[in-house]
């Protein structure tokens, strides 16, 4: 796979897909640019090296309708103040009057499309709609770690449409994370795995059985487990019709040798409310018809001391409500452990990553990864469709 710097870019239309697909506050600002930040480096080197730089990227989810308050214009005011150069916006993303301006655009210029999801064909992959985004460009770079398992048109299907094509900065370092986490690991390997269900961690829980030496899992989905070991979950999330396939991963741990952290006591709540009466609680001793929605102080020191030793961390989810006050000691507890490990520790998804944010440690965490979808698939084993466009 190319990367970047092994890419002519003088004078080059240099397409860069991005996710900058930011949160946007009341008062209409952007609440959190973090997204915008970490494509910076990739933006500048290609503006420096005197490409004619086309940025293509969505916001929010129009499905496929022009909606006025998904726009891009107020990201290309945001990025032209981050970068200090104009951004001009085009009036759409595909088309003459699009490929008129490009064709107009000085070396280092930059040029931002309009949401590329305005186009139902985005999302359908669809070969027309890939061809005339790739009429646009010479060069074509990825940029959108949190997109690349999305097999969309800006992502996958412009790539054949394009002379050149190259993984760009953030990329790049997303993948080199994950692989020296995952693929290549200073043991003892620790994962942490949190949210809310088993059916959509459970492809990730089982590739990982493969490789690490020990294991955590916590949030809601850790119900399920302790239910099928007979467990009362009160009132509590559990997907019973996974109680065998938890069972059976259990069993499968426990034959290869893989210590498997579930947790001890919880924080139940008699409703999900941060207005709830909460009561610290065993698992043998669970309120009936109340949820548990945050690990106890028991499991907080259990989990603290399984990463004791860890050289590597990998985590993916929360371990319970902790955007509720009443419900976030647990999983605080457990970003500052993290935070202080003798490991490289690497965070994947929206959730989690707040949660180091608001537990005031992200400055200690080796690498927070931009895409939660993204980097679940990774956990997987499998692919990311964004990548393997560029390796062909």
């Amino acid at each position: 796979m190319k990367h970047l710097k092994d890419v002519a870019l003088a004078g080059k239309r240099v397409l860069v897909r991005v996710d900058i697909n930011v949160p946007f506050a009341e008062n209409g600002h952007i609440s959190d640019d973090s997204r915008i930040q970490q494509v910076l480096p990739t933006l500048e080197y290609i503006r420096k090296e005197g490409g004619r730089l086309i940025l293509a990227a969505h916001r929010g989810r129009p499905q496929g309708q022009v909606r006025e308050e998904y726009r891009l214009a107020p990201v290309a005011a945001h990025l032209a103040g981050l970068i200090d150069a104009p951004v001009a916006v085009a009036p759409d993303c595909v088309g003459t009057e699009v490929e008129g301006m490009v064709a107009e655009l000085a070396p280092g210029a930059v040029l931002m499309l309009e949401n590329l999801r305005f186009h139902p064909e985005e999302t359908a992959n669809d070969p027309d709609f890939s061809a005339a985004l790739g009429r646009l460009a010479d060069v074509y770079v990825n940029d959108a770690f949190a997109a690349s398992h999305r097999a969309h048109a800006s992502v996958v299907g412009v790539v054949s449409h394009v002379a050149e094509r190259a993984a760009g900065f953030l990329l790049a370092k997303e993948l080199d994370f994950f692989n020296r986490a995952m693929e290549n690991p200073a043991r003892p390997l620790v994962a942490i795995v949190g949210g809310a269900k088993v059916s959509t961690k459970i492809g990730a829980l089982e590739h990982m059985l493969e490789r690490v030496d020990k294991m955590i899992i916590g949030g809601a989905m850790a119900n399920t487990f302790l239910k099928s070991h007979g467990a009362d979950m009160g009132g509590s999330l559990v997907e019973d019709d996974l109680l065998d396939t938890a069972r059976t991963f259990l069993t499968k741990a426990g034959e290869k040798g893989v210590k498997v952290y579930l947790p001890v006591d919880f924080v139940a709540a008699s409703h999900f409310g941060a207005d709830a009466a909460t009561k610290t609680v065993t698992c043998q001793d669970m309120v009936p018809q109340w949820l548990a929605l945050d690990i106890g102080p028991a499991t907080a020191i259990y989990f603290t001391e399984a990463l004791a030793d860890a050289r590597t961390i990998v985590w993916n989810g929360p371990l319970g409500a902790f955007e509720m006050a009443p419900f976030a000691r647990g999983t605080m507890a457990v970003c500052h452990a993290v935070a202080a490990a003798h490991a490289l520790t690497v965070t994947g998804g929206g959730d989690i990553n707040a949660a180091i944010q608001q537990a005031g440690v992200a400055a200690q965490i080796s690498y927070m990864s931009t895409g939660g979808g993204a980097f679940l698939r990774l956990m997987e084993g499998k692919s990311l469709p964004g990548v393997d466009a560029l390796l062909h």
